[in-house]
């Protein structure tokens, strides 16, 4: 067997268990190039591998590593999200569910396409490190309860590559691939439950909503399948979930929700939504409204917020971080407003346009192995619904440099569409067990 054959069968449409384990196997050992590693990518997005082939590829990607076992005095548990614009749920939810008596020990990944990722958002909080090893992980499950880092080089190595090369090769949105680079992480690290955020609208990888209903559906029944009691909700990313859309940015706002000084009402709601079912998939309590209850008390009696102190200490980051968030947090150099097309209201946004637009204002990465900016991005975005003019921009762009600022806001301006209200949008649309 070879690179080769395989993705031939990949390209014509039969893929087989045993190719699809050899291939995730040379992708951790370094068997597989590059190039080749993308041209499978291309394969599976085009092609697809069924409902076999999936599960193969993401029990092969799982076992091309280490495989967490843990011995702790509480379930363990985790969320994930399959991507979007202003999505800081993470920050919210590790400790605040650390704080319901479950370890969270979240594995989490970096910008992806036009969405931010988890890791480079706490990487702009000075000191913190994400990378740990499995010694470390289990110490930080045992002081704070929940830790968010990357994956080792020991857990699933063979998502590691492709997850890399998904980034740049245009394959991102392959549904076989997002469930295997999803799950292999996830069931590698040892959890009892596990909650999804599918996302569906315009900023998310799957915009159509029987598009997220199909790869909800495939995670669910993949894990559920692989002995992790799982379900998912599938939410809405027609618009940024936050404010702000920009590492550092998105840190201060998450701040600004768990100290209380400026809460943001749709990143407490989708966090005691997704809370409450992990809280009652892993039998803490007997329902998802009971959990959600829960979640939400911690998120307002200032436990969470301590907890999340905690786990920035623990993971390298300053001591006083809770305090002076503020003034810890770099400030981009140019801050500008950011003048709407036409005083009215705004009718939609194009949320994988900001999102690209965050990312060329270098807070993601258009080519692998790329820095970021932990500063830029935008702050105070309007949302649809909202009325704009002189009085009232349609966001703060926070850049690098003035010709980035200027680009930044052609870009979002673009974005907008201005016309009648729309009518309201539940935030979390289905749920998917």
């Amino acid at each position: 067997m070879d690179a080769r054959s395989v993705i031939a069968s990949v390209r014509d449409g039969c893929a087989r268990p045993d190719g699809l384990a050899w291939f995730a196997r040379g992708l951790a050992d370094g068997t597989v190039t590059d190039a080749q590693a993308g041209a499978f990518a291309m394969a599976v997005l085009l092609k697809g591998l069924g409902d076999e082939g999936r599960v193969a590829l993401t029990r092969a990607m799982r076992d091309s590593g280490d495989r967490l076992r843990w011995d702790l005095p509480g379930p363990v548990v985790d969320k994930h999200s399959t991507g979007g614009v202003g999505d800081s749920i993470s920050l919210l939810l590790a400790p605040a569910l650390a704080c319901c008596g479950v370890y969270v020990p979240m594995v989490s990944g970096r910008g992806l396409g036009h969405t931010g990722g988890t890791l480079d958002k706490l990487e702009s909080i000075p000191g913190f490190t994400v990378d740990t090893g499995e010694p470390r992980l289990r110490a930080l499950m045992r002081e704070v309860g929940c830790a968010i880092v990357s994956a080792s080089g020991r857990i699933a190595p063979a998502d590691r590559r492709l997850y890399a090369i998904r980034d740049v090769t245009g394959t991102v949105e392959s549904v076989d691939l997002i469930t295997a680079s999803i799950l292999s992480k996830k069931l590698a690290a040892g959890l009892g439950a596990l909650v999804l955020d599918v996302k569906v609208g315009s900023g998310a990888f799957l915009p159509a909503l029987e598009q997220a209903r199909t790869l909800a559906r495939a995670l669910v029944d993949t894990a559920n399948g692989a002995g992790c009691r799982t379900s998912a909700l599938v939410t809405d990313m027609d618009r940024p979930l936050a404010r702000t859309a920009g590492n550092a940015l998105e840190v201060a706002e998450v701040m600004d929700t768990l100290t209380g000084r400026a809460v943001t009402p749709r990143l407490v709601d989708l966090t005691v939504a997704l809370g409450g079912e992990i809280l009652a998939l892993c039998g803490q309590t007997p329902d998802a409204t009971q959990g959600a209850a829960r979640i939400r008390a911690v998120l307002t009696d200032g436990r969470a917020v301590e907890r999340f102190g905690r786990m920035v200490v623990a993971q390298g980051g300053p001591a006083d971080f809770v305090d002076r968030y503020a003034t810890l947090l770099r400030p981009a150099p140019v801050i500008r407003p950011v003048p709407a097309p036409a005083p009215g209201t705004i009718a939609a946004i194009d949320t994988r346009a900001v999102g690209e637009a965050v990312v060329h204002l270098g807070g993601g990465r258009l080519r692998g192995g790329d820095p970021v900016d932990p500063r830029v991005g935008f702050s105070d975005l309007a949302a649809p619904g909202d009325a704009v003019g002189p009085d009232r921009p349609l966001a703060l762009v926070h850049a690098a440099d003035p010709a980035g600022a200027e680009a930044a806001i052609a870009a979002l301006q673009a974005a907008v569409r201005m016309g009648e209200a729309p009518a309201p949008v539940a935030l979390v649309q289905e749920r998917i067990a």
